[in-house]
């Protein structure tokens, strides 16, 4: 005997799959963007800004050491401004990541996110520092004037101080002059050799000494110069006035040289480029690395992810072959 279901049993079965249908919309209201497609799509943007990061900072370094190493204003002003944009871009994406990261992902993933920010304020405080010294190519400055300027006035000093001599052969005076005058040649030479190094040194203490030497050579000059100065023969004789000049001219560069070496921006910057610069630089890398790997190694209900080092390989639900 079939029993038929009466009005009220339709209308409780009519009730109950109401019940039913909205408590489905709900469950997939809450549900939603919870997909496990849905969070392979999070997973992957979270790690494309790892990955972009982790470039910005490459490029930032990259344009870091060009800075150092320009040997003019211009290029280094110019690898300066990319360094500081490429910095730049690594604060945006880290901010972004943030955000994401605060609407999902694990605790793990932020834990590694807010160490990674304390190490990145030390990258850029560091950072800030080099490229203003960088820019200043105070190094490559004075080696400038030393090779050109102060080399072109002791050449000067120099050939005007031999014609003295060649002028004075057969004199009485000869034997004097040349003593003198190759005297003051030797001592010149000595200090033109002595500021390559100063430039070049980063220890003030060795520049002191360095100075020290350079000082009692020029006073050695002088006497020498006064000797050859006293000379009857010799006084108002243009080759003199034009060793003399050439001289003073010298004296005048090498402060200018040994005040921008005594600055020392180029070899300070390097230092730190080398030092503290690429020390913070690799432990922020190691920190994105990290980050990263935790990231694809988040499990996803409904995924096989196959070799996590290799993204390409995340499969959803199972193949043709696995089932």
């Amino acid at each position: 005997m079939i029993i038929k279901p009466g009005i009220k049993d339709c209308i409780g079965m009519a009730i109950g799959a109401g019940i039913l249908f909205v408590a489905i919309l709900i469950l997939l209201r809450f549900q939603t963007g919870q997909s496990p497609v849905d969070k392979l799509v999070f997973k992957a943007r979270r790690v494309d800004i790892v990955a972009r990061m982790r470039l910005a900072l490459a490029s930032a370094s990259e344009a870091e050491k060009s800075a150092v190493l320009a040997v003019t204003d211009q290029d280094s002003q110019g690898f300066a401004d990319q360094a500081r944009a490429a910095t730049a871009e690594v604060e945006r994406k880290r901010k972004e990541l943030e955000e994401l990261l605060a609407k999902g992902g694990t605790q793990s993933e932020r834990n590694l996110l807010v160490q990674f920010s304390k190490v990145f304020v030390d990258f850029q405080r560091i950072d800030s520092e080099l490229l203003n010294l960088a820019v200043k190519n105070t190094n490559v400055k004075a080696y400038s004037l030393a090779f050109g300027p102060a080399a072109g006035a002791l050449k000067e000093m120099d050939n005007a101080l031999s014609r003295l001599v060649a002028k004075s052969a057969g004199s009485s005076e000869a034997r004097d002059v040349a003593i003198l005058a190759f005297g003051a040649q030797a001592a010149a030479l000595r200090i033109q050799t002595l500021l390559a190094p100063h430039i070049a040194e980063e220890n003030d203490k060795r520049m002191d000494e360095l100075e020290a030497q350079m000082a009692d050579e020029d006073q050695l000059i002088h006497k020498n110069m006064d000797g050859l100065a006293v000379s009857q023969k010799l006084r108002g004789d243009p080759d003199f006035e034009t060793a003399a000049a050439g001289y003073t001219r010298f004296s005048e560069i090498r402060g200018r040289i040994l005040a921008l070496s005594r600055e020392n921006t180029n070899v300070q910057s390097l230092a730190i480029s080398l030092g503290q610069k690429r020390k913070v630089l690799f432990l922020c890398q190691d920190l994105l690395s990290a980050l990263q790997q935790a990231i694809l190694e988040e499990p996803i209900a409904g995924v096989d992810y196959g070799s996590v080092s290799n993204p390409r390989s995340l499969r959803v639900g199972k193949s043709e072959a696995d089932k």
